[in-house]
């Protein structure tokens, strides 16, 4: 009987003493859960709602916020079925689905910024052109990209990892990432190479346009007048709080020799980070949102 169980379960063996702590587990991620709906999708609402939030900056928030969300859906609901579990334990199947979605998603993620950092760009350096070129057809493209692009790529992975032999059936993480790899007898050189093609294309080189055209405004903003500083200031910290945030999460994924405690609360903190942080930053930051926002705080008042 174990020996078919492990032909079609992975046990997730990065969880610690969830006997001992498992109903703290449970209401903390249920209620981070909840927090992570509830403020992104409140962001969103007003976007929707507000004709004045109606263009590409706000447009590309949305986006990103929305994806806050189906990366939590991805990850939230099986931590919290897996600390009131007896055995914390995912099919070899759903193993490699949360995989696609966990790399789609933060793929979709970086490329949404990167998205984001262009059109920052256009309306900072050719403000005139700015109408011609952030067009609706433009976000039309953009926005599908940005999930399109690394769904195909990570799908591919997915599918060669998954018709790869299994020699080991014990995860060390608590979700399905990339240390599934560490799971297969061999890994071919299509699967390495494959991975390295998503890791430039969804992920380095959209951080790294990221951080080369904030630098750009922000040299520029440097040489300007005041006006043009407080402006660009406004408009650029978040998302610069945000890629500070998402190269913290680069250095989690590249730490690999931890204690099994340590390595459970850095990815906690990567599954935190992002979904619950956007809407504060956002909302709080950028000044328009911010002043919808406080117009619902006075009404509840």
């Amino acid at each position: 009987m174990e020996d078919k169980l492990n032909e079609t379960y992975i046990t997730l063996g990065g969880y610690v003493e969830v006997e001992k702590y498992r109903y703290l587990y449970f209401l903390t991620i249920f209620t981070l859960y909840i927090l992570i709906i509830c403020c992104n999708c409140t962001i969103v609402y007003l976007i929707i709602i507000h004709q004045n939030l109606h263009e590409p900056m706000y447009i590309f928030i949305a986006a990103l916020l929305v994806n806050a969300v189906l990366f939590s859906t991805a990850i939230y609901p099986k931590l919290s079925v897996d600390f009131m579990s007896e055995r914390q334990i995912i099919s070899h199947a759903m193993c490699h689905f949360q995989y696609f979605l966990f790399y789609t998603l933060g793929g979709a993620e970086f490329l949404l910024l990167a998205a984001m950092a262009y059109d920052r760009y256009v309306s900072i350096f050719k403000p005139l052109q700015y109408p011609n070129v952030m067009r609706k057809t433009t976000i039309c493209v953009l926005l599908p990209l940005a999930w399109l692009l690394p769904a195909c790529l990570v799908a591919g992975s997915a599918v060669l990892t998954a018709n790869h032999r299994l020699c080991n059936f014990k995860l060390k993480g608590i979700f399905c990432n990339n240390s599934i790899h560490k799971l297969l007898c061999e890994i071919s050189r299509t699967l390495s190479l494959l991975g390295v093609i998503i890791l430039l294309s969804v992920a380095f080189f959209p951080f790294l346009y990221v951080v080369f055209t904030y630098t750009r405004i922000l040299i520029m903003s440097y040489q300007s007048s005041k006006n043009v500083r407080r402006k660009a200031a406004q408009t650029c910290l978040p998302h610069l709080i945000f890629i500070v945030l998402a190269y913290d999460v680069v250095v989690v994924r590249l730490e690999s020799d931890m204690s099994k405690t340590a390595r459970l609360l850095l990815t906690l903190q990567v599954l935190l980070y992002h979904p619950l942080f956007n809407p504060i930053i956002y909302g709080f930051k950028m000044k328009e949102i911010s002043k919808h926002l406080k117009t619902i705080f006075a009404h509840v008042k």
